[in-house]
């Protein structure tokens, strides 16, 4: 039974005991038991009873024990006990009692047992127990319970053993049926040893409603006598106000949440000290602290009316309509905090909703009404039509439409959606303006309509006419496209002195040099797109210099500047138009079987998709600020009518850099290794090949100026960075040539286009290299066995070093001061040194290839050295996808993006598996985020190697660690036995790449957050919002709609602070702060960019492993074993234990299995046993039989070989023996050899 106030109890009349006892009873008013005649013990003890009513026990004339104890009672009227003739035992001790009448207890005849002990009486009226002639015990000594205690018959008493609690005052006391006499008081002093402090009375739980007091009662002894004292367990600090320290106890008045918990009593004297503790639980009728507001909603889509209460014991919420409870499953929820959710809102759902926040102190309610709107499609009001307009002229094109919610207006030519920028500009109304309109602009345009509901779409056509007149900077073309070559050769030539000099470097050179193309024909492709780009703008100077005023106001246009067949002059003198051949793709014999090294003829419809040296793609049209080739904005001030971007390094500063580094206790930091190592296979951007400005040879680390091909990175003025140098290095990437197309006539301009100079497909591209050249210099052709170049072999397990690079000085060579020098090491990607973990990756796949070419070598020793190069090749580019999707992917992805990503459905010619730009600038290096500030090095029992951990700006170029300390299973071991960081929105990168990235004595260090924004403006991305309505998100208006991908406020308080719009957010540090997906490692934007680009990837490979045709079914089997746990067991010096999957974290040694027991690869599915050849290569003929060993025979029929192992018979004989050229054991009987087999 739960209640306040006994009138709310009614109990059958035939009760004998009742026991109310814990619960929270506050008065007891009049008659409450009167029907309860039978009722002999009443239990009302451990409650909040303050007032008893004089005729509160009427009717009780049965009842023999009465519990009063531990509650709040300050008085006792004269008549309480009133009628209980036949009470024997009567219990208020632990109360508030004060005063006590004379005739309280008068009716009490029968009373036997009394306490009154622990309330606040300090007299008692004489005459108060006179009558009491039953009375038995009143605090007295309890003789029987108490065996210290003994009264000899002469009524001596004697104590045993006496302590400091029998000190006070005795009485010995005389009684018989004529009355009773008593002795004067005798007072017993005890003098005691010392003794640590012990409790009479400990602190007892005690629930207490809000707003009122109560007391916690304490005591103790010991000699010296204890000094009592009180904290709080949380922490805090007692309220001197109202929690106040009595002799008795602790006082608290005036109750309030900030109570609940535990208050710890402690007693301490010079012999030590005790404490005991109790909680005061607080209980609270409910209140609201949300409440829910009047909504409308469209149809189908979900709404949350927000309610949520507080109160002790916590409310339940409940809600109705109209008076009904609404059903618990289905479209409604009620979640955690009480917020009721509808899901495919209908219009039955309108109408007047209630919450209800419901205690055992009390309900609360609150109304909300909910208003339904019918959902409606989008409708064109105004189609865009056809349309021509010359060139280097402005054109306007409207197209309108409405719907309920008001749909979206984007734009799209050639299936990539349009972007604000200075070459495009969208306004409210959905009409798209085009700047200065070029032949690159003609074409069709789609004009999408996007709501929740659907989207429409209409098209047009826009045709641009070249007007056949001189231009203005057609008499510059000659002057300017000499000035030009020579310009940017010089530049290109003092940088590679500079660089590949002996001289020390400094970071920004350490960048250069490590990122500067090796092979010809890339510098050569680079060198073209530079030369291009730089005539036009020395064309344009030099026209500006003739004019006295812009006429529009704007940004100089680049269509008009020069004549169509002076824009072919210049592509042709700049050697754009050669920079790239047709890939000739006849040899199916060969192309049908094997990729080729650039990537060329995969796709054999478009022979150059996904082919290195060919420009990144977009999935949106580029975001310059002339519209052709400036920085998102750059050239941007204070009054310009846009306002500036903020300096990356204050983005980077503000957002990024973290001290702190949260660990991810479920992935190892292999899970951020692989995504390192697999983006190193997909791109790699080409620099530009000059650290020196064109304009004059001035160096970029030292001009700080945005002169091509400088872009420097400003350090703001407040920054500690700004008194060793006013600007971090920063160059811009080299433009593909024109516009990236192939075509020999470049009749107008186009956006600034970056050159991947990597194949985009997963085909190890890193291991093996992205052009035939380079796959020359990769592999040993001293025999032919189709292995790679090999270096030094390590002692321990006679396994290869990766080679050195023999080309020129690097910074490799340049270690710490008191460290040897060692030359880089030299892999398909040169980017392998870059830190020490990469390195060893590098190493297990370069052995890998090793292993997979001897095994198949001598499964088929009959093959070419190019054969056995090839098949490994594709069997490691194979593996390394497997591992990428079933095993990588769904770590990152969860199962959410699986789902988005879907299964394979085999080949698709018309998908471009090119790497979409904004992937490779912004949404692939999320892997920055899970970096560790330390490279773990662990030795084979997953403990600390002597030469120690490595700080990670000690990691970087590094590669005599490796061959001095420990080589690659130490890394290897500290890659997947160690947590990787957690991506936390407000831990993005450590300070070890935001303060320390490349850095080395007396110099200027990187920054890697700063870059990756730079990257971007550098790249044209468009902001953070236009992908989200890309990717089907909410639009933005204000920044309080960022608030459903991005929670944290503060996070979202220092976006407002950086930024002057939310379209301004560059993209990379909005995609590392959006919240992540339930059990993924990304948020919704970023989770958009990675299923649509593993997608292509995938879909558009016809070299795909799972592609039917690609491999044998019994091969891709084989190749379904793969894990990378295997080949780090297979490739390791001596790597012997590891996880079943090494991305996800163990505990060592319970977590790990022996490399025995994970399953491996099968290579004898490659081994050829057609055309009548056995598996050591050897021609047999037709119908041709052979024993192969002693219990082998073998067939070659019709082309295929097949060999049975003979099974032999128990032998007749004790003792049978192996005798060699027989295959079975014999028996030796009577000096005759009798074959078993021959018995059978």
């Amino acid at each position: 039974m739960f209640c306040h106030q006994l009138k709310c109890c009614h109990a059958i009349s035939k009760t004998i005991v009742l026991d109310l006892r814990f619960n929270r009873i506050r008065e007891i008013p009049g008659s409450a038991f009167k029907k309860l005649k039978n009722l002999n013990t009443l239990l009302l003890n451990n409650n909040q009873i303050r007032k008893i009513s004089r005729t509160a026990f009427e009717g009780l004339e049965n009842l023999l024990h009465l519990y009063l104890y531990k509650n709040e009672i300050h008085e006792l009227d004269k008549q309480t006990f009133k009628g209980l003739v036949s009470l024997e035992q009567l219990y208020i001790h632990f109360n508030q009692l004060e005063t006590l009448h004379p005739e309280t207890f008068e009716d009490l005849l029968k009373l036997e047992r009394l306490f009154l002990h622990n309330n606040k009486l300090s007299t008692i009226p004489a005459g108060s127990f006179s009558h009491l002639d039953s009375l038995k015990r009143l605090n007295s000594l309890d003789l029987e319970d108490d065996t210290r205690l003994n009264m000899f018959d002469d009524g001596t008493l004697m104590i045993r053993n006496t302590r400091e609690s029998d000190q006070g005052i005795y009485q010995c006391m005389a009684r018989n049926s004529a009355g009773e006499a008593k002795t004067q008081n005798a007072m017993l002093r005890y003098h005691s040893l010392p003794a640590k402090p012990s409790f009479v009375i400990q602190p007892q739980d005690t629930e207490v409603l809000i707003g009122t007091s109560t007391t916690l009662e304490c005591r103790a002894t010991g000699h010296p006598h204890p000094h009592i004292t009180w904290t709080r367990d949380n922490g805090e600090a007692l309220d001197g106000s109202r929690h106040i320290e009595t002799s008795s106890g602790l006082h608290l008045k005036s109750i309030t949440l900030r109570d609940h918990g535990g208050f710890t009593c402690h007693a301490n004297n010079s012999q030590g000290s005790v404490h005991a503790s109790a909680n005061i639980i607080v209980q609270a009728p409910p209140q609201f602290i949300r409440s829910p507001k009047d909504q409308v909603v469209l149809e189908e889509h979900a709404v949350e009316l927000l309610c949520e209460a507080e109160g002790r014991p916590p409310p339940v919420i409940l809600w109705t309509k109209a008076g009904r409870r609404l059903p618990v499953e289905g479209r409604h929820t009620v979640l955690s905090f009480g917020t009721l959710r509808i899901d495919r809102v209908a219009k039955h759902d309108e109408g007047q909703y209630e919450c209800q926040a419901v205690s055992p102190l009390g309900v609360k309610k609150v109304s909300v009404h909910l208003t339904v709107k019918p959902k409606a499609l989008p409708v064109f009001t105004r189609l865009p039509q056809d349309a021509r307009v010359d060139v280097g002229k402005n054109i306007n094109i409207s197209c309108h439409a409405q719907g309920e919610p008001q749909p979206i207006i984007t734009w799209s030519k050639a299936g990539i959606q349009i972007t604000e920028s200075g070459k495009f500009h969208i306004d409210s109304g959905g009409t798209l303006t085009i700047y200065d309109a070029g032949q690159a602009d003609q074409g069709r345009y789609e004009c999408l309509a996007r709501n929740s509901f659907g989207l429409v779409g209409a098209n047009m056509f826009l045709t641009v006419t070249a007007i056949q007149v001189k231009q203005a900077g057609d008499d510059f073309v000659e002057s300017s496209i000499l000035d030009a070559v020579q310009r940017v050769d010089s530049a290109i030539n003092s940088t590679r002195r500079h660089l590949f000099s002996q001289k020390p470097h400094t970071p920004s050179d350490l960048l250069a040099q490590f990122r500067y193309p090796r092979d010809p024909f890339t510098v050569e492709t680079a060198r073209a797109g530079e030369i291009f780009e730089h005539t036009l703008q020395l064309i344009r100077d030099r026209v500006k210099q003739g004019l006295t005023v812009d006429l529009e106001g704007r940004e100089f246009r680049y269509n008009d500047l020069v004549s169509p067949r002076y824009l072919g002059l210049i592509a042709n003198l700049s050697g754009c138009t050669a920079h790239r051949r047709l890939p000739n793709c006849s040899d199916l014999c060969f192309h049908q079987k094997y990729r080729t090294h650039d990537g060329t003829c995969n796709n054999l419809q478009h022979p150059t998709w996904g082919a290195s040296l060919t420009a990144l793609v977009r999935v949106l049209q580029p975001a310059y600020e002339n519209g052709f080739n400036s920085p998102r904005g750059a050239g941007r001030h204070d009054g310009a009518g846009r306002s500036p971007l903020p300096l990356p390094r204050l983005v980077s500063t503000v957002m990024a850099g973290t001290a702190a580094v949260t660990p991810d206790h479920r992935y190892t930091h292999m899970l951020m290794q692989w995504g390192q190592f697999l983006d190193h296979d997909l791109d790699h951007t080409v620099p530009a090949l000059s650290t020196a400005r064109f304009s004059d040879g001035q160096p970029c680390s030292s001009a700080c100026t945005n002169d091509p091909p400088c872009f420097p990175i400003a350090i703001p003025p407040e920054d500690p960075r700004g008194a060793q140098a006013p600007c971090m290095f920063f160059t811009r990437s080299s433009p593909v040539c024109g516009s990236g197309t192939t075509s020999l006539m470049m009749n107008s301009v186009y956006a600034r286009e970056q050159i991947n100079q990597l194949t985009a497909y997963i085909d190890a591209s890193h291991v093996y290299g992205s052009s035939e050249r380079e796959s020359q210099v990769l592999r040993d052709l001293s025999a032919p066995k189709g292995l790679l170049r090999a270096g030094l072999t390590w002692s321990s397990s006679g396994k290869h070093l990766l080679p050195f690079s023999s080309g020129p000085p690097t910074e490799c060579t340049r270690g710490e001061p008191d460290r040897h020098s060692s030359p880089c090491f030299l892999a398909g990607d040169h980017r392998a040194n870059e830190q020490l973990a990469l390195t060893a990756m590098h190493t297990l796949w370069f052995r890998e290839h090793h292993r997979v070419a001897t095994e198949l070598s001598a499964l088929n020793p009959h093959w070419d050295g190019d054969t056995l190069y090839q098949e490994a090749r594709k069997i490691v580019g194979a593996e390394l996808q497997h591992i990428t999707y079933s095993h990588w992917l769904p770590k990152i992805l969860g199962d959410p993006g699986m789902k988005m990503l879907g299964e394979y459905q085999g080949y698709d010619p018309n998908v471009n598996a090119g790497i979409i730009n904004s992937f490779a600038t912004a949404a692939f290096r999320f892997g920055h985020t899970l970096i560790n500030p330390i490279l773990y090095r662990l030795n084979d029992t997953f403990g600390e190697i002597p030469e120690g951990h490595l700080p990670l700006h000690k990691a970087f170029f590094s590669p005599s660690r490796i061959i001095e300390e420990g080589g690659i299973d130490p890394l290897l071991r500290g890659l997947f036995g160690v947590a990787t960081k957690l991506r936390v929105p407000s831990q993005l990168l450590n300070l070890e790449l935001t303060e320390k990235l490349f850095s080395t004595a007396h110099s200027v260090a990187l920054d890697l957050a700063a870059t990756n924004i730079q990257r971007g403006r550098d790249h044209g991305i468009p902001p953070y919002v236009d992908y989200r309505v890309l990717c089907n998100l909410t639009s933005v208006e204000n920044f309080e709609d960022l608030q459903n991908e991005i929670k944290d406020l503060e996070i979202i308080q220092k976006l407002k602070k950086l930024y002057s719009t939310p379209d301004d957010i560059d993209l990379w540090p909005a995609l590392m702060v959006e919240d992540l997906i339930p059990g993924t490692r990304v948020g919704p934007t970023l989770m958009c960019l990675f299923v649509t680009q593993f997608q292509r990837l995938r879909d558009g490979d016809r070299f795909w492993y799972e592609n039917p045709g690609v491999f044998t079914p019994a091969q891709l089997t084989q190749l379904k074993q793969v894990s990378l746990g295997r080949v780090l067991c297979d490739n390791g010096d001596n790597i012997q234990q590891v996880q079943p999957d090494v991305f996800v974290k163990a505990e060592y040694p319970q977590g790990y299995l022996s490399c025995g027991e994970i399953p491996k690869m099968d290579l004898r599915m490659w081994q050829d046993c057609w055309e009548g050849q056995d598996d050591k290569g050897t021609h047999r003929r037709d119908r041709e039989r052979w024993m192969k060993e002693d219990c082998i025979n073998c067939t070659c029929e019709s082309g295929q070989v097949t060999c049975m192992v003979k099974n032999c018979p128990l032998a007749p004989c004790l003792s049978p023996e192996l005798v060699k050229g027989s295959c079975c054991p014999v028996c030796r009987d009577q000096g005759m050899l009798a074959d078993a087999s021959k018995k059978h």
